[in-house]
């Protein structure tokens, strides 16, 4: 068959899914592509992550015999067939060099308002892979877990990481509240790219802030531009406090970065309060909000 792949959302993120479809087809002998639309194919794979409020749907006519839509943006309920789901990407459909992409577990407990993983994936954390599924040697592992560290797994799965000799991004973040001197000594012996928290609400404070002064005292990284946490706005809290958050994190040496909740309706101030965040050189030359001028 002539297979043709279209990445919706095209946000210079390579989308899993759609590797794994291109190696499935390829093994099957099928001719692989990313969509070209002056073509005709047997069939065409639409993967889209996020809904209309990030991303369009694609407005072009697609000539093929058949059209399956999936992902997060369509549907929570749709699903990579088990023989391709645990099929080794095929990274050179994105021209990935060095890097290797996965999950080694799915689902979260935590069923935040603003998040569809539990929703999708089920409120266990369970393990759903080994690491060798998608890593081959690469220098650098982007690890897509939602909660890894909820997982009864989560320290074996993490000298599985540490044995690998990559260095992990653990991009969606590690919960914080959950972080134990156990795990921190499994993470200890990871080479870190990056570290990612989260402090999404106020309530939570008490946890958070135990779990990043642990981390802080006996965890192995102590660059804080390796020790990033999202700070979720726009959403339940005040400015108030979401200007407490990131001075509190600055304090401890932490790195923050403002995640905007819908951010077509974010007030100005929240939309600035982002900039001067996550602009690097203006955070760490410009010592409060309040001084920052835009």
């Amino acid at each position: 068959m002539d297979i043709g792949l279209i990445d919706v959302d095209g946000h210079n993120w390579p989308n899993l899914a759609l590797m794994k479809l291109s190696a499935y087809h390829k093994r099957c002998g099928d001719a692989v592509e990313m969509w070209n639309g002056l073509k005709h194919y047997n069939r065409v794979y639409m993967s889209r992550v996020f809904d209309d409020t990030y991303t369009r749907d694609m407005p072009y006519c697609i000539s093929a015999d058949e059209i399956i839509r999936g992902g997060t943006g369509y549907d929570l309920k749709s699903r990579l067939p088990e023989e391709v789901e645990h099929v080794y990407p095929d990274y050179g459909l994105y021209g990935v060099r060095g890097e290797a992409y996965g999950y080694l577990t799915r689902g979260c407990p935590r069923a935040c308002a603003f998040c569809i993983v539990s929703e999708k994936e089920g409120r266990l954390s369970q393990k759903v892979a080994d690491l060798n599924e998608f890593w081959r040697g690469q220098r650098v592992i982007k690890l897509l877990d939602p909660n890894l560290l909820a997982s009864c797994d989560a320290v074996a799965l993490l000298q599985q990481l540490a044995e690998s000799g990559a260095y992990v991004d653990f991009t969606q973040g590690l919960d914080a509240r959950l972080l134990t001197p156990d795990n921190i000594k499994a993470l200890n012996h990871v080479k870190i790219k990056m570290l990612h928290f989260a402090w999404d609400f106020m309530n939570e404070t008490d946890a958070v802030l135990r779990g990043l002064e642990l981390y802080a005292k006996i965890g192995a990284v102590k660059d804080e531009r390796k020790r990033r946490v999202y700070v979720l706005t726009n959403f339940d809290t005040a400015h108030s406090d979401d200007l407490y958050r990131v001075e509190t994190l600055r304090k401890m040496g932490y790195d923050p970065y403002v995640m905007i909740y819908n951010k077509p309706s974010a007030p100005r101030e929240t939309r600035r309060l982002q900039r001067y965040v996550n602009n690097k050189i203006i955070w760490r030359s410009c010592e409060s909000f309040e001084k920052y001028k835009d």
